[in-house]
């Protein structure tokens, strides 16, 4: 099975696939479903949905990303990277929960595109500080999302008889107003809540120390070992003293334990048009996670994987997903790592792990409904200090300051505003600067007396043909001729004009490695321009590719052959003759 040339890597494993190994992958993928369990959980709730739906995103985007992937060991899933996102279109009154699925679906399109067009190799093109940033500043909104559950606060609304009820707060979407809320409602603080979170977070970070040297206990994540231990506490608490109030996810959503039917989003052409920009932020996203997580676990396995069919299976999980209300998916790093130190060599482990939540979701989901909110909380609170990586971060700001500036630009935009703006902002910030980087490195400078000889490398050394004579003049370009320095042409010609104007000028481009269209369109008005002025304009050194693009833009219709030398001592020559005149 083949799709446009390119192959699942399930494919390649299965021709010597045995016993031995399925008994590996059968082992990596229990465990991984273990571990999968209530970070699917946490990330459905924090994005705004319900807890079923994050394990069922699990599920249906695990196995097909596994089944159809370039890898051999990524591990697909929800993931904290797109919370954020998630929680914006959930809770716009304009999108809701179906404008979620429909630019779900969008990105799935975008990212099979991105991977027929074999564009994987682009992706890891988008500069790491932004990445850093966008990764960093989305670490800070879960963490600030969480402090509501952490702390216990609430509210009072009316309920539809007009009697006031205590519920959980809601916040607004946005960073700042959800720590004012926090200020305001500070009074509710429960500190049974906070007991558990704090206690909850202790044994999420100490657990794996304790059991480390336990076989078959040190296999079990630290936040399964959390909320294993909370969900405990809090039910003997609340046994023995009926008057603690601590809220699980029972008191907030009615859990299903069943796979939904498949439903098609109504999609229209408003809300395709509306929601592109956020199709494309969770597709980029998704992109850059599942192709990172890939290159880290080649690193670890040895293996190479296929980033256009990566794209491909990422692209079909985040289209198929939504039909039965999943979220957003990508390759999780920390699952695909837990898969590989497992034992886990082929995508089976992969599918395994999705079967093993399937069968969790339609058996022990009810019990879901006594884990606390506040475990969930801790549960998270680890997750973005994990995303937030905070040495790197760190080790950045010492960096170029043009680096720094992107980095700084795309986390406070991640954090204050939303991560859609942020990543365009901070690549239009990025170009610009290379841009200005390029620009720097490319000079342009004017010869009048005579040309060192030990510097060239393009011309036959004659001292004789060294000599500029009078009248004319060379201008050396060093580096490309793009539109970033087109004007700098112009800006010194303008500073000669004063004086008295050299009848021959010679361009000498042996070191231009490219010229785009605004350098060709600059360079035709130079000629046009001094050829009304009785101006001989002589091009000198111009290199294969170079040639080449002038060619196909009919630059040379507008000069003379004999115009164009192939070195320098030509080109004096050339202009000696034209002096002569």
């Amino acid at each position: 099975m083949k799709f446009l040339g390119l192959k699942p890597r399930i494919l390649y494993c299965m021709k010597n696939y045995n016993t031995d190994s399925f008994m590996k992958d059968l082992m990596a993928g229990v465990i991984v479903g273990i571990v999968a369990l209530p970070l699917a959980i946490a990330f459905g709730i924090a994005s705004g949905v319900t807890p079923e739906k994050g394990i069922i995103t699990a599920i249906v985007a695990g196995f097909i990303i596994s089944a159809l992937g370039g890898t051999k060991v990524q591990i697909g899933g929800p993931t904290g990277a797109f919370i954020v996102i998630i929680y914006g279109i959930v809770n716009n009154p304009a999108y809701g929960l179906q404008g979620l699925l429909v630019a779900t679906m969008m990105a799935g399109v975008i990212l099979i595109g991105l991977g027929v067009f074999k564009l994987g190799a682009v992706i890891k093109f988008i500069p790491y500080p932004i990445i850093i940033g966008f990764t960093a500043g989305i670490a800070v909104t879960i963490f600030t999302a969480q402090m509501g559950d952490v702390l216990g606060l609430t509210q009072q609304v009316a309920d539809k008889s007009g009697h006031l009820i205590t519920v959980p707060l809601k916040t607004p979407g946005n960073f700042v107003g959800k720590w004012v809320c926090y200020a305001h409602n500070i009074n509710t603080f429960n500190p049974w809540n906070f007991l558990v979170a704090i206690g909850s977070l202790l044994v999420i970070i100490l657990s794996p120390r304790a059991v480390r040297r336990i076989p078959v206990l040190n296999k079990i994540p630290g936040s399964l070992y959390g909320i294993l231990l909370g969900t405990g506490a809090v039910i003997l608490a609340k046994s023995m003293f009926p008057d603690i109030v601590v809220d699980t996810i029972g008191d907030r959503f009615n859990i299903q334990s069943k796979l939904p039917e498949m439903v098609v989003p109504a999609f229209t052409f408003e809300t395709v048009q509306n929601l592109l920009p956020v199709a494309f932020t969770i597709a980029i996203l998704g992109a850059i996670e599942s192709l990172l997580s890939a290159a880290v676990a080649d690193g670890v396995i040895s293996d190479r994987h296929d980033s256009n069919m990566e794209l491909i299976a990422q692209g079909a999980a985040n289209l198929v997903t939504p039909l039965f209300g999943g979220i957003p998916a990508t390759g999780a790093i920390a699952r695909t790592m837990t898969n590989i130190n497992n034992g886990g060599r082929t995508p089976i482990a992969g599918i395994i792990h999705a079967v093993v939540l399937l069968l969790i979701l339609l058996v022990l989901m009810p019990y879901a409904s006594y884990i606390p909110m506040a475990t969930l909380a801790g549960v998270l609170v680890i997750v973005s200090y994990n995303m937030s990586g905070w040495r790197t971060f760190k080790g950045l700001l010492k960096n170029p300051k043009s680096d720094v500036t992107v980095l700084l630009v795309t986390f406070f935009l991640t954090v204050i505003f939303d991560l859609t703006i942020a990543i365009e902002i901070g690549l239009i910030i990025a170009c610009a600067l290379f841009i200005k980087r390029v620009m720097e490195t490319t000079e342009i400078s004017v010869i009048r007396n005579e040309i060192d000889p030990s510097d060239e490398a393009d011309m036959d050394v004659h001292e004789e043909h060294l000599i500029i004579p009078d009248g004319c003049a060379v201008y050396e370009i060093n580096g490309p001729y793009f539109f970033g320095i087109a004007n700098k042409f112009d800006d010194l010609q303008s500073a000669l004009s004063s004086g008295h104007k050299p009848k021959v000028q010679i361009i000498r481009m042996r070191k231009v490695p490219f010229i785009d269209s605004t350098g060709i369109h600059n360079l035709a008005n130079l000629i046009e321009m001094n050829h009304s002025q009785g101006i001989h304009i002589i091009l000198s050194g111009v290199t294969p590719k170079v040639h080449s693009q002038l060619e196909k833009a009919h630059f040379y219709d507008k000069m003379n052959q004999d115009h164009i030398c192939p070195h320098i001592d030509v080109a004096l020559q050339k202009a000696r003759e034209f002096l002569a005149e």
